[in-house]
């Protein structure tokens, strides 16, 4: 198979919530496949700035609350408007509050399906049009590996991440013969800029290693091979996927030790 089917050369990509983490390395990788890349970021200028540095050229840089539908409507519409044909859409921010379910109130449920899920539809409805009446378009959103295995304390953010696969699956099906992909990652447990004290701690890495059959918690750039390879031309074929990247703990917990057998 030719080199350039996974090239990016001639796309132009939006990456949402691109300043940190899963969509830092992201941005950077289809910027290193050959794509133009539009980043969001919302309330972290200088790290999306940075992102952009590294980069480099003129890498747009824009700024949107998707907790507040307004201004993710906006931001669509800004983004059809001033940014030329988009041709991928990496669908990546998000936000996870934990807290007791017996705890939770109208205010969490509804900054979540802002920022989960409505957003997600929002960015679609202004994108994948576009995209279908031109022949060609990828949508990867970033899923999560407690949509299979959630947790009480995650439960709104869980249930959101379900909720995108399904929405994900439902477009994918109206659009894939005007060859537009829709397709989901989901990573397991990822270390990043949020959670990077708690895994400096040797216990808590010790007992999330224990759980992921490869041994060990999960980085940004696990990821980028597998979104890049959804945005190419050498994915054409897949759409509605929901792909782990997790280390295996999908597929359950690491055994344990095993025992001795004597020889």
């Amino acid at each position: 198979m030719s080199a350039a089917r996974f090239s990016l050369h001639g796309r132009r990509a939006l990456v949402t919530g691109a300043g940190t983490g899963i969509g830092r390395a992201v941005a950077i990788g289809l910027a290193e496949q050959g794509a133009d890349v539009v980043l969001h970021h919302f309330g972290d200028m200088a790290a999306a700035s940075q992102v952009a540095g590294m980069i480099g050229g003129n890498t747009l840089v824009l700024e949107a609350d998707f907790t507040d539908s307004q201004a993710t409507r906006a931001f669509a519409d800004a983004v059809v408007e001033g940014c030329g044909p988009i041709d991928i859409l990496v669908a990546n921010a998000a936000i996870e509050h934990r807290r007791p379910w017996q705890d939770i109130d109208q205010a969490h449920i509804e900054a979540h399906v802002a920022s989960n899920f409505s957003a997600l539809l929002a960015l679609t409805a202004a994108l994948v049009p576009p995209m279908a009446g031109r022949g060609w378009g990828r949508v990867v959103a970033t899923g999560s590996i407690m949509a299979a295995r959630p947790r009480a304390e995650t439960m709104v953010y869980a249930a959101m991440k379900a909720a995108q696969l399904t929405a994900i699956r439902a477009i994918a099906r109206e659009v894939g013969h005007r060859g537009v992909t829709l397709n989901v990652v989901s990573p397991g447990a990822i270390e990043n800029e949020a959670n990077a004290a708690r895994y400096r701690d040797p216990s808590f890495q010790a007992a999330v290693a224990a759980k992921i059959p490869v041994g060990r918690q999960g980085q940004p750039e696990d990821l980028v091979g597998v979104f890049a390879f959804l945005c190419s031309d050498a994915a054409s074929y897949i759409t509605g996927a929901d792909i782990p990247v997790d280390g295996g703990w999908s597929i359950g917990d690491a055994p344990g030790t095993l025992p001795q057998v004597a020889t």
